[in-house]
């Protein structure tokens, strides 16, 4: 893929995805084939999102859902959100988790 298309799906999609790993999306993006790179981008949580179902349904696991950790949601909905402190907890990781798995699903490490 050449360096002009790499930097335009990077200035889209660059804050979906952990800001230190800029550089090793890059080189990815280099080496690999770039016939479905769209659709994994397409397939990407969006971090803002995941906050506002954080704040708004988080007690009952909904975000953890959301960004595909289903295990974490269903124990947040048993435990009420951990009894209210995994909840405040996800408040500060819910976005950092997000960009976390975009980045499995973009390098193919974890599929939804």
């Amino acid at each position: 893929m050449d360096e002009n298309k790499i930097d335009q799906l990077l200035m889209i999609y660059g804050a979906k995805l952990p800001f230190e790993s800029i550089e090793m999306v890059r080189d990815y993006l280099r080496t690999t084939d770039p016939s479905n790179i769209n659709l994994k981008f397409t397939m990407m949580k969006d971090p803002t999102l995941s906050i506002i179902l954080s704040v708004l349904l988080g007690q009952i696991g909904v975000d953890r859902i959301y960004i595909g950790d289903t295990l974490y949601g269903i124990l947040k909905l048993i435990t009420c959100g951990g009894f209210g402190i995994w909840w405040i907890v996800d408040l500060f990781l819910i976005m950092d988790a997000t960009k976390q798995k975009n980045l499995e699903v973009l390098l193919g490490t974890n599929m939804y």
